[in-house]
């Protein structure tokens, strides 16, 4: 257990609370009415989905669901990662967001937008663990978007 928390397992139980909250939310409190939101869900779903496949592609063995890297991790600047830091959370607040706006539910897109600052909060720290780990990543922070390529 020590070293979930070591890894940054407090994280992952947060993000876990949080996404469960989206889902039943959205399920349970739902309301109906604008085509266009549903279309405008599944958009955002299907991006969402791309940028987690391209993603998870590109860490291949890298892939953890623990912020701070593994001893043997591999620091990752190809695919996707070329020109976003942190897809797999992009895709995350992307398939929450559309989730919410496909079931119509208030509380539930809510939640999902909650994801943004604790993405924010969550790649800060883990950031943080990447740059003692690889000395080299201070520098491609400075050359690549945190979450959308040339925005943010």
């Amino acid at each position: 257990m020590k070293r979930f928390f070591q890894r940054g397992g407090a994280w992952v139980a947060v993000q876990g609370v949080l996404l469960t909250a989206v889902a039943l939310l959205a399920v349970c409190f739902r309301s109906g009415g604008f085509p266009i939101l549903v279309m405008a869900g599944v958009a955002l779903m299907l991006v969402g989905a791309s940028v987690a496949l391209a993603g998870a592609m590109a860490l291949g063995r890298n892939l953890t669901p623990f912020p701070k890297p593994s001893d043997s991790a591999q620091l990752v600047r190809h695919g996707i990662y070329a020109g976003v830091r942190h897809p797999l959370y992009t895709s995350v607040i992307a398939v929450s967001i559309g989730w919410a706006l496909v079931w119509q539910s208030w509380p539930a897109l809510l939640v999902a937008v909650m994801l943004i600052p604790f993405f924010h909060a969550k790649a800060r720290h883990e950031e943080r663990w990447l740059r003692e780990k690889f000395p080299e990543y201070a520098e491609y922070e400075k050359r690549v978007s945190r979450f959308i390529p040339w925005i943010y």
